[in-house]
């Protein structure tokens, strides 16, 4: 499952490509509406003669020697062709547990618990309607969420800042994909053997030398897991569950400061003496400064999006559509069960562990965030349809009753969706904004979290939304200055972030930098720092300062290799975009605690001193 990138094949051509399209359209819109094309083609070709079926069966046998594996070319698609979505959805998961979301306790405690309720509820629904007999097997069917196709409806049916409810369901989707994962592993293995499987773990154990010895070649790890395949296909453990382990037992860390000034200076030595000695360092210096598990993300992502699940899409949702079809889905307890599951189960098992949470641990939920909107995303949570159809392939024998759970997946789906859209517009209609997005401070101030300069008591507040490369960010500390030294204990000034990427490469970075310093007390002597010298904000100037301030550098530097503050950065981030603005600086300013209002116009001392005076005498005056 690893490639070697130092190479412009044309796999990676293509790989590269497919990226660039993601990247310059709405991701979630786009591989959505890559899946939705490739069901209707399935639909279409299913209800257009018999060639849809005899394609998918046609046999395909692959020998080597005396071995040799035959399957029709759906489950070639389902058991080998999955692998590669299985592989991308273990990086995934890895990721989050490792340096994402799921590292952070108290932030993930709430789509956690939720994913929970929405595994466990659906299932025990199906089985009130499906308590036994064939049908029962396939209650899998409805424990999953479609990642993909839930995130482009909630853009396309959600609310209009949906930024903090995409983070929720990608969080709870990352619970469910684990879920998921260790059903299909524990429920769905049948006639084990233990031989091959034995033969199956050596091959991760051979996965794992190969890192230890520094294997680069594709074709060594591609060899190697190929027959890791074959021993679990052969020991009835599901073989895709392979790109799972796989992506589990490969590394995943933040850039290690010594290994990108390693690749740095490789790179600049191939720069002086271009040879092949030197671009062979060069090239594996680069590919040591960044995990395995990014590197094989980024290359795999765009193929699973926009061929992979495209693929299975057309091999397993074709459903021949007549009177006889509808009418036998219509009685069926297992379509019934799946749409019960999926539609009900989803919807009140997450809104409900959300509401209970919540209510017991008030202010768990991150500002902005409404229960009325994640009951829109728990509506939407009823799409299940790809594992849902995989499951379907795995649970279910009898083309009758696999006919019945595909029309209920694809019905579940549509209701879902249309669930959704009435739950938001409903939501929008009972809760209508009181004023403009972002006119008010969508997150008050928090003395336990946020980064406040002057009295925490103090009458009035001023807010920035701040860029540390920002030459207006940086002119405007001077305005503060004077405003703070105009009001003296009256005032306290709050600073947060919003890097603009885009035009500042070196701000997150330096916001990392303010962090990691605040975590020894020194946020704001850093702040003064980064804004002094707003012009050279490179690494190696940004530890000099770090230096200069007297920090323990060793934790300085583990600390912003972890990404330990991402997560507050992000917050910050989150704020702008759901309050729909993207400049800075952002100033927010009134009277301690009363919403705080967005400033427009110049940001010189005597225009913010007159706005804050404003404020001061309108909240005295009776």
């Amino acid at each position: 499952m690893t490639v070697d990138q130092s190479s412009p094949t044309t796999l990676r051509r293509l790989s590269m490509r497919l990226a660039e399209i993601r990247d310059d359209t709405d991701d979630d819109k786009l591989s959505a509406g890559f899946l939705l094309v490739a069901t209707v083609l399935a639909l279409v070709w299913a209800n257009i003669g018999d060639s849809y079926e005899t394609f998918w069966h046609t046999p395909v046998t692959i020998q080597i020697g005396d071995y040799s594996v035959g399957l029709d070319l759906k489950h070639w698609v389902n058991d080998g062709l999955m692998t590669l979505f299985f592989f991308v959805v273990g990086l995934e998961v890895k990721r989050e547990l490792t340096i994402g979301e799921l590292t952070d306790r108290a932030r993930a405690a709430v789509p956690l618990l939720a994913a929970i309720a929405g595994l466990a509820l659906p299932a025990a629904l199906f089985l009130v309607l499906n308590p036994s007999g064939d049908e029962a097997s396939a209650w899998g069917v409805v424990v999953s969420t479609d990642t993909a196709f839930v995130l482009g409806a909630l853009a396309l049916v959600g609310p209009r800042c949906p930024a903090r409810l995409r983070l929720f369901i990608l969080t709870l989707a990352v619970a469910d994909d684990i879920g998921a994962l260790a059903i299909i592993a524990f429920f769905y293995t049948d006639n084990l053997r233990l031989g091959p499987l034995l033969l199956g773990c050596v091959g991760l154990l051979l996965i794992m030398q190969l890192r230890k010895l520094e294997v680069w070649r594709g074709v060594a790890y591609f060899v190697v897991a190929a027959a890791t395949w074959v021993a679990f296909y052969e020991s009835g453990v599901h073989p895709t569950l392979v790109g799972v382990l796989i992506a589990l037992i490969l590394p995943v860390y933040p850039p290690r400061r010594s290994e990108v000034e390693r690749a740095g200076e490789l790179t600049r030595a191939f720069r002086q003496s271009p040879n092949s000695e030197y671009a062979r360092a060069a090239q594996l210096g680069v590919l040591r400064a960044v995990s395995v598990n990014e590197r094989l993300l980024r290359f795999y992502q765009p193929y699973t999006a926009f061929l992979v699940v495209p693929i299975f899409a057309l091999a397993n949702a074709g459903v021949v559509i007549t009177g006889q079809t509808l009418a036998d889905a219509a009685r069926s307890s297992l379509a019934w069960g799946i749409v019960l599951g999926l539609v009900v189960g989803k919807l009140v098992g997450i809104t409900a562990a959300t509401a209970v949470f919540s209510k017991l641990r008030p202010g768990s939920l991150p500002p902005g965030l409404t229960l009325s909107q994640i009951t829109g995303g728990s509506a939407l949570a009823g799409i299940g349809f790809t594992i849902s159809l995989f499951i379907v392939d795995l649970a279910i024998d009898s083309p009758e009753l696999a006919n019945d759970a595909r029309v209920g997946v694809l019905t579940a789906a549509v209701i879902a969706t249309v669930l959704g859209w009435a739950l938001f517009r409903l939501s929008d209609w009972r809760y209508p904004p009181t004023k403009a997005a972002g006119l008010t401070l969508l997150r008050p101030v928090d003395l336990a979290r946020d980064h406040v300069r002057g009295p925490a008591d103090a009458p009035l507040t001023l807010v920035e939304y701040g860029d540390f490369e920002c030459p207006f960010c940086s002119k405007a500390t001077g305005s503060i200055r004077d405003v703070r030294a105009h009001f003296g204990d009256e005032l306290r000034y709050v600073f947060r972030h919003l890097p603009l990427d885009a035009v500042h490469p070196h701000a997150r970075f330096a916001a990392q930098a303010s962090e990691a310093a605040a975590a020894q007390g020194r946020f704001w002597e850093m702040h003064d720092h980064l804004f002094a010298n707003s012009d050279a904000l490179a690494e190696d100037e940004i530890f000099g300062y770090a230096a200069e301030l007297g920090l323990d550098m060793d934790r300085f530097e583990e600390d912003i290799r972890k990404g330990e503050y991402l997560h507050r950065i992000d917050d910050d981030e989150l704020d702008a975009e759901s309050s729909d603005f993207r400049v800075t600086p952002t100033f927010y300013l009134g009277t301690t605690g009363t919403e705080l209002t967005r400033h427009s116009g110049p940001y010189d001392a005597a225009t913010l001193i007159g706005q804050l005076e404003e404020s001061r005498d309108a909240d005295t005056t009776p």
